[in-house]
């Protein structure tokens, strides 16, 4: 028995005294980074929303194992929040579409409607097709929808959905509910819409996504701020596996949802805990730019430092530093000599072709001691 097939539903219900302590917990960190992110000024804010916004569009999109092209995603959310970035790549429709259902989710506090929901499903499905197969777009699915795994012939059903005639009764009374002030804290009405979204299904398909988007805005409701500095859906797709258990463990039992909740607490205090880690990257590479804005370096340092800098994966070689800055390697190593004599790169231990540089640990003080 499904948990929309129980006499009592939806008349949820949870321990609160068990999920006391996680939920201060949590509305302790949220208020702590968000006074953090108020003290510095309006760039670095602008600069870790990016990085937020373009992580929690890659992760919510991973989780249904669809990889987005990440600079396309980079740059249509600069483009919409109005940050400049050199080398804006145009990006494809359904990159387009995603980025502007979680801007509208987190930007905008109007309430929820059938029609909002229709319109966010349109964008992430801008051809009317999931891959190859044609969908419903703008409307509630009309046929049985079933969560399954394993080859043809051999697939496990993990969740069935209400049945297509019960879903709009079912939407009308989970918008009615959303809309409306609730006695209990706002973190907790983000954690129960996500997972009362997903027990009704009620579209063809990316109602995954619409639920993850569903949280972020009253994950955003909560805090009173369309600025988002931390990516629930990154913290997801960590804990993926440990994501589908809960939701298939709590589809299957009773309607008090404390597991579920406790669940969701520590995964949004983890997610903010690593909102910290993308900060102290933000105000690296502040610092690095104040201390070396005036050191006289040309575009192509810049833009390969810049990518040093966001975390370039693996060692950075002369090849790769002339494919980078689309120049010959000769040039590259020019460019890469003048940074190690200004002690911003050092060499790697290999030899030979297999030479590498990466970016020198230099505290302050040194960094200001080069530039005298």
């Amino acid at each position: 028995m499904y948990l929309y097939e129980r006499d009592d539903w939806p008349d949820w219900s949870w321990d609160s005294e068990r999920i006391a302590g996680l939920l201060a917990d949590v509305r302790h960190k949220q208020g702590y980074l968000m006074g953090r992110m108020e003290a510095l000024g309006f760039e670095l804010r602008a600069q870790a929303e990016l990085e937020t916004l373009t992580t929690d569009v890659l992760k919510s999109s991973e989780i249904e194992g669809e990889h987005l092209n990440a600079e396309q995603v980079r740059s249509s959310v600069a483009r919409r929040l109005g940050i400049e970035i050199a080398g804006l790549r145009p990006a494809d429709r359904n990159v387009e579409g995603v980025v502007e259902m979680m801007l509208d989710a987190t930007q905008h506090y109007k309430p929820l409607t059938s029609e909002r929901l229709f319109a966010w499903h349109a964008a992430l499905f801008p051809t009317g097709r999931s891959g190859m197969m044609p969908i419903i777009i703008g409307a509630w699915r009309d046929d049985q929808m079933q969560v399954v795994s394993g080859p043809i012939g051999r697939e496990r059903v993990h969740y069935e959905a209400p049945a297509a005639p019960r879903v709009p009764r079912e939407m009308d009374a989970f918008l009615d509910w959303f809309n409306h002030p609730s006695d209990f804290d706002g973190v907790l009405k983000a954690a129960l819409a996500h997972l009362w979204f997903v027990t009704i299904h009620p579209m063809d398909d990316g109602n995954g996504r619409i639920a993850r988007a569903i949280c972020d805005m009253q994950l955003a409701r909560t805090e009173s701020s369309p600025h988002r500095f931390y990516s629930m859906s990154a913290q997801i797709r960590e804990e993926r596996r440990d994501y589908y258990d809960i939701l298939e463990h709590t589809q299957r039992r009773t309607m008090d949802v404390t597991a579920w909740m406790e669940w969701f607490l520590r995964c949004l205090g983890r997610a903010i805990d690593g909102a910290e880690v993308s900060l102290q990257a933000i105000l690296r590479k502040a610092r690095f730019w104040e201390r070396y804005g005036q050191a006289g370096l040309n575009d192509r340092q810049v833009l390969v430092l810049n990518r040093l800098l966001d975390g370039f994966e693996g060692k950075l070689t002369t090849s790769k530093y002339a494919t980078l800055a689309k120049t010959s390697p000769d040039t590259a190593l020019c460019d890469i000599n003048a940074l190690m004599e200004l002690g911003i790169l050092v060499r790697g231990t290999e030899g030979g072709r297999s030479t590498g540089y990466v970016l020198a640990d230099i505290d302050a003080r040194g960094v200001q001691e080069r530039l005298r």
